[in-house]
């Protein structure tokens, strides 16, 4: 079966997809080691990955093994996206009474989406015990893909090549603006087929394409936990692109970009340079990012630690990525890589971090890249499927700096 008979065929999760991830969480919430007598899910992702669908409501999970959605808007569209039976229409969380107990005893919630305002609002109607985070029990389980998961995140994967190596060397032109370049580009890509965002779980971060930048924005300090830059339009808009950075002959031109199939996502860079050949030093670094990139690729295998990936790549670097490596100036990130799915931004991380072992069927994006005064950031980024021969890389793999004509 291909990918897009994949998904013709499941456009929407099933009831018994939907189930055994249901399952699977109750298992996993019986074995963490805070007690367990209730759970609630409102981050709308997490509710996504087990309803199907995306409503202002919560997904309750009983110690007895029941499992109730109460949604509050909208309940219709609810019923309609969602193949579960237990969907519950509410007006305010007090309804939820008619379903559950006062004492909800020992809660576990995605702590990392929901506001303490929210939680006082649920505690007028109901007694909550201890509060614990299911998030990691959560990011865990949407680790490792299925084979319906994994269908989506293939085909966005072979349309964000096509996006990157072919649609944005036809919109690149002299004198044209970052935003020009930004709002054709986003165009092209819905489209084509592009699902429309690109979701992050990092708190309070907002992207729309990814990063885009014309020469040095590409290195300008942003808060986005990444190896690149983005001046964006404005302090309050710190995204897109700007108005008045005009694409110029021997620019070099970033491109992060996020792509999405139905919910799923794949990350992938590419680096042009428009209207002359990069300068040797450009092409020195940019080459050694991606002898890391092979070097980290080989060890993307069932077993191996995400820490010891790191640590790997990160010792003995050439001179050229001693500075900047990762970032430019202070804006260096500690990671390689990180996971990939419903979020841009999933577990594992590949970092010097006390992760478990990489499984079969995780997705992950390794990202070597380094930023170059007066320059910008150049370097690669590409997505992977774990399997146990190696990994599958899942957006053409990292290619050299695309030399554009202007």
């Amino acid at each position: 079966m291909t990918c897009e008979e994949g998904i013709k065929m499941f456009d929407h999760p099933t009831a018994e997809i939907l189930e055994e991830r249901i399952h699977k969480l109750f298992e996993h919430l019986r074995k963490a080691g805070e007690a367990f007598d209730t759970a609630m899910i409102i981050g709308k992702v997490n509710q996504y990955y087990f309803t199907g669908t995306m409503q202002d409501g919560v997904l309750v999970l009983r110690r007895d093994g029941t499992a109730a959605f109460f949604v509050r808007k909208s309940y219709d569209r609810a019923k309609i996206e969602s193949p579960l039976d237990f969907i519950y229409k509410m007006n305010t969380y007090k309804d939820m009474r008619s379903v559950l107990p006062e004492d909800l005893g020992s809660t576990y919630v995605d702590t990392e989406v929901v506001p303490v305002a929210l939680l006082e609002r649920i505690r007028k109607y109901f007694v909550l015990g201890e509060i614990h985070s299911i998030d990691r029990i959560l990011l865990g389980l949407r680790a490792v893909k299925s084979e319906y998961e994994l269908a989506f995140i293939r085909e966005s994967g072979k349309q964000h090549r096509h996006v990157l190596e072919t649609l944005v060397p036809e919109i690149l032109r002299e004198g044209m603006s970052e935003i020009d370049f930004a709002g054709e580009l986003y165009m092209r890509m819905l489209k084509f087929g592009h699902h429309g965002v690109s979701r992050f779980s990092m708190f309070q971060i907002e992207m729309i394409i990814g990063q885009l930048g014309f020469g040095d924005t590409s290195i300008y300090p942003t808060s986005f936990d990444g190896p690149g830059g983005m001046q964006g339009m404005s302090p309050v808009v710190p995204l897109l692109g700007r108005r008045d950075r005009y694409l110029r002959k021997g620019d070099i031109v970033f491109a992060d970009i996020g792509y999405g199939i139905m919910g799923y996502h794949s990350d992938k860079t590419q680096v042009y340079s428009f209207g002359a050949p990069p300068a040797p030093e450009v092409l020195e670094i940019h080459g050694a990012c991606l002898d890391v990139m092979r070097k980290a690729e080989g060890m993307l295998r069932p077993g191996m630690l995400p820490t010891d990936i790191y640590r790997e790549c990160m010792s003995g670097l050439p001179e050229c990525l001693s500075k900047n490596f990762m970032g430019y100036g202070n804006e260096g990130v500690r990671f390689l890589g990180h996971g990939v799915g419903l979020q841009i931004d999933e577990f594992p991380v590949i970092a010097n971090s006390r992760s478990g072992p990489l499984l079969e069927n995780m997705v992950i994006a390794l990202e070597p890249k380094c930023g170059i005064k007066g320059v910008g950031t150049v370097g690669c980024e590409e997505t992977y499927v774990i399997k146990k021969d190696g990994p599958e890389c899942l957006t053409g793999g990292a290619r050299d700096i695309i030399v554009l004509d202007s």
